[in-house]
């Protein structure tokens, strides 16, 4: 099967990483950007039979606005939020939603579309929500989720011909480690605010 460079696909590259970039930098200009990188995925993941994937997209965007909140006022006398280790009780909960939104998406997929990787889909699509709830609470975990899940797409979307978008989520794996670096440095020293940056 050839492959043909959409502009959905190219629009959610550059989008996407520039997104996940100034979210390594805990800029809070992520959100906005994130949220024009969903409506770009909505229409590339639904053309492309990923159902799950197209809808996860609409939830983001509704995380995302979540997250600019919490980003802003979600701390302590409405506050910034600050970087900080996963809590114990935190991982407990991703846990158990990991598993039920599972098994939740592969039961709909498998019912009510003619997905072909439903397993796939639900599972990366599972993990993605985690990750982002995780992220919004500024919880260094959640790199670790974007790290498994990322690595999960770069084969789903190889196996659909999405070669760009595989090619972006192999760079989120890169990014999400030196994510994870900067965030533990963060951590460490209360999340100062990057020179130049507002959050």
């Amino acid at each position: 099967m050839g492959w043909t460079l959409t502009w959905t696909e190219l629009a959610g590259f550059v989008t996407g990483a520039a997104c996940v970039w100034l979210v390594v930098r805990r800029n809070i200009w992520n959100f906005p950007l994130g949220i024009a990188n969903n409506i770009v995925f909505w229409f590339l993941f639904l053309g492309a039979g990923l159902y799950a994937d197209a809808w996860l997209q609409v939830v983001y965007l509704v995380l995302g606005v979540l997250g600019w909140y919490w980003w802003l006022r979600g701390g302590e006398e409405h506050s910034r939020l600050v970087v900080r280790r996963t809590p114990r009780r935190g991982w407990w909960a991703i846990a158990a939603f990991l598993g039920a939104a599972t098994a939740t998406i592969y039961a709909v997929l498998t019912s009510h579309t003619d997905s072909r990787v439903p397993l796939g889909d639900a599972l990366t699509t599972a993990l993605s929500l985690g990750a982002q709830l995780m992220l919004n609470r500024k919880w260094l975990g959640n790199w670790v989720l974007w790290i498994v899940v990322d690595v999960l797409y770069v084969g789903l979307y190889t196996s659909k011909g999405l070669y760009l978008t595989a090619v972006l989520y192999a760079g989120f794996v890169v990014l999400a480690g030196y994510g994870l670096r900067q965030w533990r440095r963060a951590a460490r020293v209360a999340d100062p605010i990057p020179a130049g940056v507002t959050a």
